[in-house]
């Protein structure tokens, strides 16, 4: 019981008997392939995990690539000149990428400008206003029960 526990939250990969490369070198590279490319129904899974009909005819463009000879770059650079950067899972660093890769950098820095500026801003500040007489006389009076 305990092994099959432990084995429950591994992926599922969703390839068919019927896609599989008769070559294992080959079968492999596709894999890995396989695993770099969006889902573009599923969109957070790679083809090599889903289901989709779209994932499936993905898998199948692949491994026809790889069998007719083209290298991991020239499938991927297929594959992304009829889908996009998009199909990538991991984008690659280019000028129209950069701010996609920046965003989050400057999202952070802007943010802990803006925090400080708030803080430095607020240091310098009073709280309220002070006390009037009757105030303080009343919080005495409290004070001492």
């Amino acid at each position: 019981m305990a092994f099959f526990l432990l084995l429950s939250p591994l992926p599922a990969f969703a390839v068919n008997p019927d896609e599989v490369l008769s070559d294992p070198a080959l079968e492999a590279r596709a894999r890995a392939l396989s695993a770099q490319l969006r889902c573009m129904v599923c969109q957070n899974q790679s083809i090599d995990d889903s289901n989709a009909e779209l994932a499936r005819d993905l898998r199948l463009l692949v491994r026809e690539r790889i069998s007719e000879g083209d290298s991991d770059a020239a499938v991927i650079d297929y594959v992304v000149s009829r889908y996009g950067e998009f199909v990538l899972l991991r984008p690659r660093l280019r000028g129209e990428t950069l701010l996609l890769w920046g965003a989050p950098i400057l999202l952070f820095v802007g943010g802990a400008v803006a925090m400080a500026l708030f803080v430095r801003r607020r240091a310098g500040k009073a709280v309220g206003e002070p006390l009037t007489a009757e105030e303080k006389a009343e919080l005495e009076k409290l004070l001492k029960g």
